[in-house]
């Protein structure tokens, strides 16, 4: 039960992110969830969309290096220590978490977790009562 990532590389030069954003507006592509990384020569924009294969195909036609990434998408509740239990219980499985990015709105709060085991962390997540998100609820804003 995975989500596809689309992970673009960036120089890391004014504009840039804003020619991307373009070019997934352009082609009608919605942005759910995103994260920026970056050094002082380049950067990678890691983002949850609508439709991850589109958008890759749509950069890759103005040449900008793009890839999808299975990544797990969990749902906690917007409370204090929920996410630690969440990573206490990856941590104790044995489930090493790469990178993360999270956000919180409303009763309920989302993060995107990134394992190489996401089977053997979907598996721990949902034994603890945790949710994960299907791809359509990922790629959905929920309107």
């Amino acid at each position: 039960m995975g989500v596809k990532q689309l992970s673009v590389f960036l120089e890391n030069r004014e504009g840039r992110i804003k020619d991307v954003l373009e070019i997934l507006a352009m082609n009608d592509i919605n942005i759910v969830a995103t994260s920026l990384a970056d050094t002082s020569e380049y950067g990678m924009l890691r983002m949850i969309v609508s439709d991850p294969g589109k958008a890759k195909d749509s950069l890759k036609e103005r040449s900008i290096t793009a890839m999808i990434t299975d990544v797990i998408c969990i749902r906690v509740p917007h409370a204090t220590g929920s996410l630690y239990k969440a990573m206490k219980a990856l941590e104790e499985a044995g489930v090493n978490v790469e990178y993360m990015y999270a956000f919180a709105n409303g009763a309920d709060a989302s993060a995107v977790l990134k394992t190489k085991d996401a089977d053997k962390a979907v598996a721990t997540l949902e034994s603890k009562g945790f949710s994960v998100f299907s791809e359509n609820e990922a790629y959905s804003t929920g309107q």
